[in-house]
């Protein structure tokens, strides 16, 4: 049996805060803990990032519907797509419509809308998994910021951070938000 053709590689990028206390990229770059199965060529399995701690009920309810807010719930977990329109060219009205979003659905969250690096940048005491499925984003911290594309994974870890559609297409990430907390591990 010949080998097939390899995917390409996932870039993974890990957040952190630095001394300062300013949200950076810690890491940039293609995943590295990753095994494959000699007797199943193009098997790959890539591990991007671990937490430890409480496990979730395998057969607990679907409260999906339930949810509201940005944060998951205490000691648990939430996924959810989202699809970024282009950002407008103005940026009273990026203003406006971060605003309006924060205020309507995401009111839960510490919202830093007087920031000078995007007037959606807010923080949340979680560990996000950040995946791009469709189009590209910004992901703009205090020090920096990075494009993604389709393919792509972000750990953002407690991060101030925002999302910025720079591009003239939708744009569509799915986040994993686990609960957490400050402190060392």
């Amino acid at each position: 049996m010949s080998r097939p053709a390899q995917l390409s590689p996932i870039r993974r990028i890990l957040t952190g805060v630095d001394a300062g206390g300013l949200s950076r990229i810690v890491q940039d770059g293609t995943v590295s803990a990753i095994s494959e199965v000699t007797e199943r060529p193009g098997y790959v399995n890539a591990n991007l990032y671990r937490t430890l701690g409480p496990q979730a009920a395998v057969d607990g309810p679907d409260t999906a519907a339930e949810h509201q807010g940005l944060l998951p719930p205490a000691g648990g977990t939430v996924i959810r797509a989202i699809d970024f329109p282009p950002e407008s060219a103005d940026a009273e009205e990026r203003r406006r419509q971060a605003a309006g979003t924060f205020a309507a659905i995401f009111a839960d969250v510490e919202y830093q809308p007087s920031s000078d690096r995007h007037p959606s940048m807010h923080t949340t005491d979680t560990v996000d998994y950040a995946i791009v499925l469709e189009g590209e984003i910004h992901a703009v911290l205090d020090k920096d910021e990075t494009l993604m594309r389709a393919g792509d994974v972000l750990i953002q870890r407690g991060t101030r951070h925002a999302w910025s559609n720079r591009s003239d297409r939708m744009a569509r990430v799915v986040f994993v938000l686990i609960d957490g907390r400050r402190g060392t591990a």
